[in-house]
């Protein structure tokens, strides 16, 4: 059927060469088309894992979360060095022995998506040794996650940050489209206990960030930790 649409076939001429009613042979065209059009989009391909960095919750709002996300952090409810920022890993199958990974840099409290990594096309065998590289910089390695938690942490974080002004890394767009949209509203809320929360990093212009946030929400509606100098 397929190599019946690649020659230009409709469906009734599909139905003569299968000897299927019309009917039958336009589900299968409709069916094939589906499916060709999950492969071309990145999200709709074969999900081969997801990670997320432990302590991914820190500071975060859930209150009626349906889904209780934050209890499957190993750290829930403890502070780490790192928190308030998470690692997101997304792989997904590209054919039978190739897979194409996205790593996410996530300011949960303020800036929303910082930095990405991906994404690359690599042979399955090297997923692990990729995620480990990138979850080195956390306290501990990646754990498994729903994909689903993944699109509303990195989606959520983007649009509470953009409604302060900061937009996402340039190659976010890239990464985003094997990551996937989220479905529905976000469970979650953003900042560290529901207000924005900058921590600034070495190649931060921590002037202007703090200059944004205080033409966002004001004097005392903030808060922020800058480098001594």
């Amino acid at each position: 059927m397929r190599e019946l649409r690649r020659r230009g076939s409709g469906p009734k001429q599909i139905a003569r060469a299968l000897g299927v009613r019309p009917s039958a042979a336009s589900a299968l065209v409709r069916r094939a088309a589906e499916a060709e059009q999950a492969i071309d989009d990145p999200a709709g391909r074969a999900l081969v894992g997801c990670w997320l960095s432990p302590g991914w919750s820190e500071g975060l709002g859930f209150g009626d979360d349906p889904h209780a996300w934050h209890r499957s952090d190993p750290l829930f409810g403890v502070e780490t060095a790192s928190g308030g920022l998470a690692g997101v890993v997304v792989a997904r199958r590209e054919r039978a022995s190739r897979v194409t990974v996205c790593g996410f840099l996530v300011d949960v409290h303020c800036l929303g998506v910082k930095n990405v990594n991906g994404p690359h096309t690599m042979g399955s065998g090297s997923i692990d040794a990729w995620r480990r590289d990138f979850f080195s910089a956390f306290d501990s390695p990646g754990v498994e996650a729903p994909v689903e938690l993944a699109q509303h942490l990195v989606h959520g974080a983007v649009a509470f940050a953009r409604g302060l002004g900061f937009e996402p890394h340039e190659e976010f767009a890239a990464a985003a489209a094997y990551l996937g949209e989220p479905a529905g509203p976000v469970p979650i809320e953003f900042g560290r206990d529901g207000v924005p929360f900058y921590v600034a990093g070495p190649y931060d212009d921590a002037r202007s960030v703090v200059r944004i946030l205080e033409a966002a929400v004001g004097e005392g509606k903030y808060h922020y930790v800058l480098p001594m100098g």
